[in-house]
């Protein structure tokens, strides 16, 4: 695919999110109550459109967690809403499952300050999409997966032809079915939530599905890491007093244990570094000090219900 997309009238026509939704086509002449409810009727389907690809969905999380066992990394890119959403959902993997703050990045055209500011002309350069993967050293071992509703954003569609390019896994999430971008990319999430409430507004459905998506990516990832216990995120960084006596809560509704034990181990997890709510967790449940649980996590691929399930000793 040649990297000058040229995006014509035509093209612009067939695009589902270029449509008009019969159920908003008076909208304006509407009370605030009839808008609302117009809005919440049409954001119900998006969940069930989303539910249409999750067989493809968790393809995409396979390859993503295959990439992070070899060190490699998952980069999400986009312009406008869509880069806003992987940059948000990229800056949330750190506190939450503990990981370093370049195992997931986001990148948006326009840098940081179209994460404020609308920057809408810079989604037309092909060459920057590439030109920021190599920005970042993006390499064959990470994975790319590319934010457009429309599909046609030139600075995506570089970026996705860079990285398949050199070799490694793409994913696409597009909500219209002749996106450019599933030309490219190996995993195609096309998520049909049929034209917005406001046409062209894709920061509604189309927003919605990209952002369920995207949790789905990154939690269903950290899980299969062993970063969640159960339905618990054991392996979150207490960087705050909030998320201090969450972890605290988290020892003692894991082990069972007083207070005071739960205290005890938290503050022993740290040996130098940074507090950690797992490694306790080990050391409570199986008796094991902080070196021993390490190991113990380490040889278990950082999962607690593999070393419960065995008894380790």
């Amino acid at each position: 695919m040649a990297l000058d997309f040229f995006l014509t009238k035509e093209m612009l026509d067939e695009y589902t999110t270029e449509q008009r939704n019969e159920s908003s086509l008076d909208i304006d002449s509407k009370t605030a109550l009839e808008i609302v409810t117009i809005i919440n009727s049409e954001d119900k389907k998006v969940a069930f459109a989303v539910e249409k690809i999750l067989p493809e969905i968790a393809a995409l999380v396979d390859d993503v967690v295959a990439a992070f066992r070899k060190g490699g990394r998952l980069i999400y890119i986009g312009a406008g809403t869509s880069g806003r959403l992987g940059v948000l959902d990229a800056s949330e993997c750190p506190p939450t499952y503990g990981v370093s703050p370049g195992m997931v990045q986001g990148l948006i055209a326009g840098g940081q300050e179209a994460l404020t500011c609308s920057i809408e002309n810079a989604e037309d350069s092909a060459g920057e999409g590439a030109a920021d993967l190599r920005r970042i050293g993006f390499g064959p071992d990470d994975v790319l997966v590319g934010i457009t509703a429309s599909g046609q954003a030139p600075y995506v569609l570089g970026a996705l032809e860079y990285a398949r390019n050199i070799g490694a896994f793409t994913g696409a999430i597009s909500c219209n079915r002749n996106s450019r971008t599933f030309e490219i990319a190996k995993h195609k999430l096309f998520v049909n939530v049929g034209p917005e409430v406001v046409t062209g507004s894709t920061r509604m459905k189309s927003g919605t599905a990209q952002k369920l998506i995207l949790n789905m990516i990154s939690t269903a990832s950290m899980i299969r890491l062993g970063k969640v216990y159960r339905n618990l995120m054991v392996d979150l960084k207490p960087v705050n007093h909030k998320l201090i006596l969450r972890s605290i809560r988290l020892i003692r509704e894991v082990t069972g244990c007083s207070e005071e034990k739960a205290r005890e181990a938290f503050e022993s997890s740290a040996g130098g570094s940074v507090k950690n709510p797992k490694t306790a967790i080990v050391m409570v449940l199986l008796g094991k000090t902080r070196e021993e649980a390490l190991a113990l996590l380490e040889k278990s691929g950082g999962h607690i219900s593999a070393l419960v399930e065995k008894g380790a000793d």
